[in-house]
């Protein structure tokens, strides 16, 4: 977070998050961008590293160029049809397409550490897209998205005008394509909150549904969006009707006959519904319905990636002074209980000796340790457990870790 605003955590949380757009120019951050993606990584990214749909999107004038048009068999020992044809997305953008590189939190390693990092951070999953546009181009009309978004300016300058909202907070099935008119009226009509130009090392946060609309000045512009898929409160309400359907009163089919579209028909069955709601919604547990919605946020990304090679290798010659570290991004959640505890990853459970506590909440808090500094345990423990962890994905090499 430190690399994207130059609000403090407290301050952006209070003031920003959700609410308002934040603009942080590149004098007042840490460092630039450039070492998550540069115009070189873009050219290897489409040339080089054998790129297929739909890690690649390209619009033009506005609107998705089909596919097929940058597409092609991928030739010996690459039998696909639609891996990418660098000389035909060079073709296209220099009829003034954007090129749009989607997912690098999947395929390019500063991008998937940075973006890993950012969402635990913040609690929420994440994604990044590049957008590179041609001089003097603009890549897609007004509109806005249903995520927060950062947007970090990579590579030459880009204007950038952001409205408000013409439907505040929207959901994941709201996009802005059902607003479409307004969307376009609000943009020209509307004075913007933002009128400005992002120089390489610029970075903006907007909140979903903020407007905004960007044009590159005079050179090729990249920058770098890491989408948040925000969790909202809605998503409580949804956890709770999941957890609402073991209750019979509200599984009974509606009787014989009855048209939905009057209201008066309905008016009976909705008085039971809300008399059943009324009475279950306050005896629902929180943690319930908390392991509904982490569910959502431990699937909606991937941990850190770790090396299979060299997991396995640390695992079988693990020593003592070895340092390991619980995976950036990785979901858990440690149950005590009597003799066993559990521990609760995104695909299972994992059964660990209740002896094993004060060691575990060493190894999840996030930092390197070494294994004999576990403690509670002796050093056969120490090890068991570690390897235990590695060979689980659970842990990786630390700071110090041999590789």
């Amino acid at each position: 977070m430190a690399r994207c605003v130059t609000a403090d955590p407290d301050t952006f949380a209070e003031h920003h998050w959700g609410q308002r757009p934040l603009l942080s120019r590149r004098g007042d951050l840490p460092e630039r961008f450039d070492d998550l993606l540069d115009l070189d990584a873009v050219d290897e990214l489409l040339s080089r590293r054998g790129l297929r749909t739909p890690f690649l999107r390209i619009a033009r004038t506005g609107e998705v160029v089909d596919s097929r048009q940058f597409t092609g068999p991928g030739g010996a020992g690459a039998e696909v049809a639609d891996q990418v044809r660098d000389d035909q997305v060079a073709a296209l953008f220099g009829e003034g397409a954007t090129i749009v590189l989607q997912g690098l939190h999947r395929m390019w390693p500063p991008v998937i550490d940075f973006v890993t990092r950012l969402a635990e951070e913040l609690g929420h999953p994440a994604q990044a897209n590049a957008y590179v546009t041609p001089p003097s181009s603009r890549g897609f009309a007004a509109h806005y998205d249903v995520h927060d978004v950062f947007v970090l300016q990579l590579a030459g300058r880009k204007h950038w005008t952001v409205h408000p909202p013409v439907h505040q907070d929207p959901l994941r099935d709201q996009p802005s394509s059902r607003y479409s008119s307004q969307v376009a009226a609000a943009a020209e009509r509307e004075w913007p909150l933002i009128d400005t130009v992002l120089e390489p090392g610029d970075s903006l946060y907007l909140p979903r549904g903020y407007l905004h609309a960007a044009t590159a000045l005079g050179e090729v512009s990249a920058h770098l969006t890491v989408g948040i898929h925000t969790v909202t409160r809605y998503a409580l309400v949804e956890a709770l009707a999941v957890l609402l359907a073991d209750e019979p009163e509200l599984r009974r089919s509606l009787p014989p006959g009855i048209d939905v579209s009057d209201p008066e028909q309905l008016a009976p069955q909705l008085r039971t519904v809300l008399d059943v709601l009324a009475g279950r919604l306050h005896r629902v547990p929180a943690t319930d319905v908390a392991r509904q919605v982490r569910e959502r946020v431990w699937t909606g990304g991937r941990p850190e990636p770790l090396p299979p090679v060299a997991q396995a290798t640390l695992a079988d010659e693990l020593r003592p002074g070895d340092e390991v570290r619980r995976r950036v991004g990785l979901g858990h959640r440690l149950h005590p209980g009597g003799e066993q505890l559990e521990l609760e990853l995104p695909d299972r459970t994992l059964t660990l000796p209740a002896g094993t506590a004060a060691a575990l909440d060493v190894l999840l808090d996030g930092h390197p340790v070494a294994v004999d500094e576990l403690p509670g345990l002796d050093e056969s423990e120490q090890l068991v457990l570690v390897r235990r962890l590695l060979r689980e994905g659970v842990l990786v090499a630390g700071a110090a870790g041999r590789r």
